[in-house]
């Protein structure tokens, strides 16, 4: 060949292959690894809601004045969103092969999340990912893929 040329010799194809080999294994079931990030972003999740702040780091809103008067009447915690701490206990998480799931069956746990005009209740994000969350998820794939859980 005349002229400028670049040339590329592969050496250790086999160990190659058998890298790549095990990365298609460990990628094929990720449940492994599914269950720790749920089991992280469980405890995560519970510590940002005694923390009162969302997974962006933001305070949440203060009860309202009649919030914190009917809690008083009722005998509920005076924390955000953990009046019995019902909602922080009914927290869970579920996986399929290629997904988990973080949340809590309580339809009331829509309107502190997303917040409902008509009732007053100000949005309080308590599901999420904080970077913390996706710096941990992403070590726990990478651990999983690389060395397996």
């Amino acid at each position: 060949m005349a002229g400028s040329f670049i040339s590329v010799d592969v050496r250790g194809q086999k160990q190659i292959s058998q890298a790549l080999n095990r990365l298609l294994k460990q990628g094929s079931d990720l449940k492994p690894a599914l269950t720790v990030i749920g089991e992280h972003l469980l405890e995560s999740t519970q510590e940002r809601m005694k923390q009162e702040q969302a997974p962006d780091g933001t305070t949440w809103d203060p009860l309202s004045i009649n919030t914190i008067l009917n809690k008083d009447l009722t005998g509920q915690s005076d924390s955000i969103l953990r009046g019995y701490g019902t909602l922080a206990d009914t927290l869970n998480y579920q996986i399929g092969a290629n997904q988990m799931m973080l949340g809590t069956p309580l339809e009331y746990g829509a309107s502190h999340q997303f917040g409902r005009d008509e009732a007053n209740i100000p949005a309080r994000p308590f599901l999420g990912f904080s970077e913390n969350d996706e710096s941990e998820i992403l070590d726990i794939l990478r651990d999983h893929l690389i060395d397996g859980v």
